[in-house]
């Protein structure tokens, strides 16, 4: 996308529709100026309804204000493309590289937050004198908390993983509080779902610290610990490494805070999947 359009995008949460659009206009600017919202909408796969509230989420009354924003990006050479010697000299990344490079700089910020490590030492160290450690993902961020609670259970003895919404997580909740839960842990990705934040107010009112591994700081839901590592939001749907390599130094400051533990058990399962058979390589 060009500059100019990335301007009038920033700071602005897409659904995946309306980042359809964003995708169509990146690529077709010169010629979506002149598009009506009807046309714009066949063009980018979406209904005519989806173009004009893409014009309201960026702050505009409806599509022809935006149109008329755009214009000027075109007619003053703001969508780039322009010939000459500089412009042959580096190639503009593609989209598909683009939503690489933000991912990079994702992780970048994830490293900068970790010149002071004390936030993830210190709640690693918690959870991994948590027994039973309940972690909860519901959604999207199911995923990611499964490959969490994955590796956890190869150094801690009781990770229990919240993965299904309902009375299945009520259920578990109050199951790890009885058992002796201190903690819950949460991957909370957006878009935030109402049953996960609901599930962090009640494992507060049974007494339980909350952590949180999500996109912001300012996230609109109350926890004791949050840990957060921003999203892409380049693609149609989100992608989520820095959120992931945050989840595994958070696993390593766990292995870090119990090591004798950690190798006694890293050791067996060592030996259990050797007997096993478990992996070829």
């Amino acid at each position: 996308m060009g500059g100019g359009l990335d301007r009038l995008l920033d700071g602005h949460r897409l659904s995946p529709v309306q980042r359809r659009i964003a995708r169509y206009l990146g690529d077709h600017l010169a010629e979506a100026i002149f598009l009506s919202s009807v046309e714009l909408a066949e063009r980018a796969g979406v209904s005519q309804p989806s173009v004009t509230r893409f014009a309201m989420v960026l702050g505009f009354a409806g599509y022809p204000e935006l149109r008329q924003a755009l214009r000027p990006l075109v007619v003053g050479g703001g969508a780039g493309g322009g010939g000459g010697a500089a412009g042959r000299e580096a190639p503009r990344a593609n989209d598909l590289q683009t939503a690489i490079d933000v991912e990079v700089g994702n992780l970048r910020a994830v490293r900068e937050g970790l010149a002071d490590p004390s936030s993830v030492t210190e709640l690693g160290a918690a959870l991994a004198a948590c027994e039973p450690l309940p972690v909860l993902g519901l959604r999207v961020s199911s995923g990611l908390a499964t490959t969490f609670a994955y590796y956890a259970r190869r150094i801690h003895p009781d990770v229990r993983l919240l993965a299904h919404g309902g009375s299945e997580l009520a259920d578990g909740l109050h199951a790890a509080r009885r058992a002796g839960a201190g903690w819950l842990l949460a991957v909370v990705l957006p878009r935030y779902p109402a049953e996960a934040v609901q599930a962090l107010k009640s494992a507060r009112e049974l007494g339980l610290r909350t952590a949180v591994i999500t996109d912001r700081e300012d996230v609109p839901f109350a926890a004791d610990v949050v840990l957060a590592a921003p999203v892409g939001e380049r693609l149609v749907f989100d992608s989520h490494a820095a959120p992931l390599a945050l989840a595994m130094v958070l696993v390593e400051a766990m292995a870090d805070a119990a090591p004798l533990r950690t190798q006694a058990r890293l050791e067996e399962y060592e030996r259990m999947t050797d007997r096993a058979g478990t992996f070829i390589a």
